[in-house]
């Protein structure tokens, strides 16, 4: 069984942001897979499908980021889903936009929905897909929160679209085999004379 939790905040307002990232990139799976989100329960959106005889749910929050947990945990319990069966897709400042890193174990880095979900499980080990969004220039609030310009969508989609394959990936490959493709670091351009 595997579940993969896309974060972001529900309604229009918040449509085309930074800090939806992770309802983006489920969003961009679920296209692949050729599946619907569209089950409202455990405060959210979720669907579940059957793959190579594995049980695999989709779920997006529709608590605000700062509760996703709260949706989490109670899909988690229902089902009887274990912690190391969770994957959590979430924005990141410190990654680049068009990046993504995958990553086991450790804090939430600042991330209010990851941050509730470490709190209501109890425990930092648990997998995670995160989306470059780069650092603002000044507020961070503004920054995940603001509409993205033409420029900017097309390179934050480039991560976004990087994720969702990351999911695909993960249905066939270990969490090892994936973050070890997704992590590694672009080589620098060579020095101009």
């Amino acid at each position: 069984m595997k579940l993969f939790v896309g974060l972001g905040n529900p309604g229009k307002k918040y449509e085309n942001t930074r800090h939806n990232a992770g309802f983006l990139a489920l969003d961009k799976f679920a296209e692949i897979a050729k599946v619907d989100i569209d089950k409202s329960d455990f405060k959210g959106l979720f669907t579940s499908f059957t793959y190579n005889a594995e049980k695999i749910y989709l779920l997006k929050p529709q608590t605000y980021m700062n509760l996703s947990g709260q949706s989490v945990v109670s899909l988690m319990n229902f089902f009887k889903i274990e912690v190391d069966e969770l994957y959590v897709i979430y924005d990141d400042m410190d990654i680049s936009p068009g990046q993504i890193r995958l990553k086991e174990d450790g804090s939430s880095g600042g991330h209010k929905g990851m941050q509730n979900i470490i709190e209501l499980l109890g425990t930092t080990n648990i997998k995670r897909i995160r989306i470059g969004i780069g650092k603002p220039e000044h507020d961070g609030v503004d920054h995940v929160l603001q509409k993205l310009t033409d420029e900017d969508k097309k390179i934050f989609m480039e991560g976004v679209t990087k994720a969702s394959v990351a999911v695909r990936d993960l249905l066939n490959e270990d969490f090892n085999t994936v973050m070890n493709k997704n992590n590694r670091k672009e080589p620098k351009p060579p020095p101009s004379d």
